[in-house]
């Protein structure tokens, strides 16, 4: 994958490990842009997931690292997005085949079930893999909802 600035983008039960997440972009020397939150007071991912969704379909980002207590709030919320494919990832086969096959560009990760060692397996994956296209490619084109 080539990455241009990452998006991440968390609330309060996501913020410990998105400490961590920071620390491992800055040392693999990754940019990136942080839509927050930045404190573990309750807050509602809604508010942070729709602000880092918008800067992925804009282009501003790619990818997007995206943070929750369970991580299922943030991916519903992002798959809002008719330009977003936020995959949830809690061991680094998943973070692989979210890119292989379904082309993810927001990595979802489940703040209170993984550790940072586990996160920093699963980012290493998602960064490493690529969309094997193909037959892969034409389900992801049949993924956005026409009006």
């Amino acid at each position: 994958m080539e990455v241009k600035t990452v998006g991440i983008a968390c609330d309060h039960a996501g913020f410990p490990l998105k400490q961590f997440v920071v620390q491992y972009l800055e040392e693999k020397k990754y940019p990136y842009k942080d839509f927050g939150c930045n404190s573990d007071l309750s807050c509602d991912y809604p508010d942070y997931a729709h602000s880092l969704a918008e800067a992925v379909e804009k282009g501003e980002v790619y990818p997007g690292i995206a943070i929750c207590g369970s991580g299922e709030g943030m991916a519903i919320t992002l798959n809002k997005h008719q330009g977003v494919r936020a995959g949830l990832a809690w061991n680094k086969d998943i973070a692989e085949l979210i890119r292989q096959h379904n082309d993810a560009n927001v990595l979802v990760m489940p703040g209170r079930f993984i550790d940072n060692n586990m996160a920093a397996k699963i980012m290493d994956e998602f960064f490493k893999a690529n969309f094997e296209g193909g037959r892969h490619e034409r389900r992801t084109k049949k993924i956005p909802v026409e009006k």
